[in-house]
């Protein structure tokens, strides 16, 4: 009767998880040679109105600069931390208290990734890997905060071996003395096998076994599907085919109710000579059918209906990361913020597809008290340095005669001089960040002609601090004063450079 009652719940877990909305999320590599600051990669981020990020590191300035954001993060256990970790509760205690514990909740961190593919690049951590996602786990429990942060590891679907067709798929079995206590490890946990597989390399190696147009999505005729003799099941893509995979393999270890999430996949845009599907129009087509697939809830084959929550790999190209030219060129932006191409995605939902040309403006907050906005524009027109001539009667921008609409306007020309810096659209919390335009009729705002949004050549310090304070930027809060006197003749001074 326990044995019953156990296997109900664990199945009633797995339905919770899986009942979820799928995402699409972004990983956020860090080899560039111009890394962006992170106030600009999470301006981006909103933007492009991106909910998910899944990070390679626990990097301090950029999980503050994830705060209050209500985007919800994935942390990383780098591999190179994982064999201490393994090997000590200690160790992992103190690593979830510095990177988890002093930023949550106003970092929404939702999971902590233990590693990435540990297995199979570094088999020497392999023993202490399951230790290493147990003790995280216990220092997570400690902080009564283990229902709110899973705990996984990512692995690469290359350990699944005879993966086609998917119900004949099993793991390395040389592996499953580390997968049976792992696999147990997420059932009982109620967390999720995290997976990075890759369509583009499965392709390249399949040697023209399957077409180009199985890998990116493309409408496939019937009898151009891949049938699983054993289940009689029809693949269209090869996505779906790994993933169903994956749940085949599991279940040969008798593990049923364990939810798959991709956490990375995607498709380079440029290439060596000898790999000439790099391209933009193939990354392109992946990605935009991809996104599209996971938010309309297609599922696979094996679990129609379930979505797959997917990272997309990633958000900037890297350029100077190690390997082939393909490997430096997975990003969906280059570093200046700039789209690698334009994602096909009408009707499939706001993430990625309002802003491609990463134009972005700040704007009064639907609903914020008229007398607050009156203030803003107030500092805006006075010590903030705007021009707001074309606000006044008679003026371009005069008309409509009402503080919103004149609040925009102070508030996003303000935002565009100080180089689209986030801290520059709070006006003590009565702006936000808006990808639509406000610019009407012959009133053109000045945001509406810059390029690609990103910041000037400040040398202010903020701008490398790692500061949760950020009191030198601080000039919205409180009573919208600047608490810093020195950064008062400082924004002054650059008022005059703007001007």
């Amino acid at each position: 009767m326990a044995k019953h009652f156990l296997l109900l719940l664990l199945l009633a877990v797995y339905v919770a998880a899986t009942d979820e909305e799928p995402f699409i999320g972004v990983n956020i590599g860090r080899d560039l040679s111009d890394m962006p600051h992170p106030t600009q990669v999470v301006a981006l981020l909103k933007a492009q109105q991106i909910r998910h990020v899944r990070l390679y590191d626990a990097d301090q300035a950029m999980l503050i600069a994830l705060a209050n954001t209500g985007i919800q993060v994935a942390v990383s256990v780098p591999n190179e931390e994982i064999l201490a970790i393994g090997q000590s509760n200690t160790t992992a205690a103190k690593w979830v208290s510095r990177n988890v514990v002093a930023h949550y909740p106003a970092t929404n961190i939702t999971s902590i990734c233990v590693g990435s593919e540990v297995l199979t690049a570094l088999p020497n951590a392999a023993k202490v890997l399951v230790s290493a996602l147990k003790f995280i786990h216990s220092a997570l429990l400690a902080s009564n905060i283990d229902h709110q942060i899973k705990v996984s590891t990512p692995l690469s679907s290359s350990m699944i071996l005879d993966s086609f067709p998917p119900s004949q798929a099993f793991f390395n079995r040389s592996l499953n003395p580390v997968l049976v206590p792992m696999f147990d490890f997420l059932q009982t946990t109620g967390s999720f096998l995290m997976l990075n597989t890759y369509p583009y390399y499965d392709y390249m190696k399949s040697d023209g076994v399957f077409p180009l147009d199985y890998a990116l999505f493309k409408p496939l005729p019937p009898n151009k599907e891949v049938i699983d003799s054993n289940t009689l099941l029809h693949y269209s893509n090869v996505f779906d085919s790994v993933i169903d995979a994956a749940y085949f393999a599991m279940a040969f270890l008798n593990y049923t109710n364990i939810p798959v999430v991709v956490s990375e996949t995607g498709w380079p845009s440029k290439g060596d000579s000898n790999e000439p599907d790099a391209t933009v129009e193939n990354a392109n087509t992946y990605n935009s059918n991809l996104i599209k697939h996971v938010l309309n809830v297609t599922g696979t084959p094996k679990h129609p209906g379930i979505g797959v929550s997917t990272y997309i790999y990633e958000l900037y190209n890297e350029d100077a990361k190690a390997g082939s030219l393909s490997e430096k060129n997975w990003g969906l932006f280059d570093a200046n913020g700039k789209p690698i191409y334009v994602l096909r995605l009408t009707e499939s939902g706001g993430v990625l597809a309002n802003d491609t040309t990463n134009q972005t403006y700040c704007v009064a907050k639907d609903g914020a008290d008229p007398k607050m906005l009156q203030a803003g524009i107030d500092w805006a027109c006075g010590p903030g340095k705007v021009d707001c001539s074309p606000l006044l009667q008679g003026q371009l921008c005069y008309e409509p005669d009402n503080v919103v609409a004149h609040a925009n306007y102070a508030f996003d020309t303000y935002y565009h001089q100080m180089g689209k810096s986030p801290q520059a659209c709070d006006f003590n919390d009565m702006a936000t960040i808006s990808t639509t335009n406000p610019s009407h009729g012959s009133c053109v705002f000045p945001g509406s002609l810059g390029k690609n949004g990103t910041f000037p050549n400040v040398t202010l310090s903020s701008m490398n601090s790692t500061n949760s304070d950020s009191s030198a930027w601080n000039i919205h809060h409180g009573e919208l004063g600047i608490r810093n006197p020195v950064m008062m003749i400082v924004v002054l001074l650059m008022g005059v450079v703007w001007l």
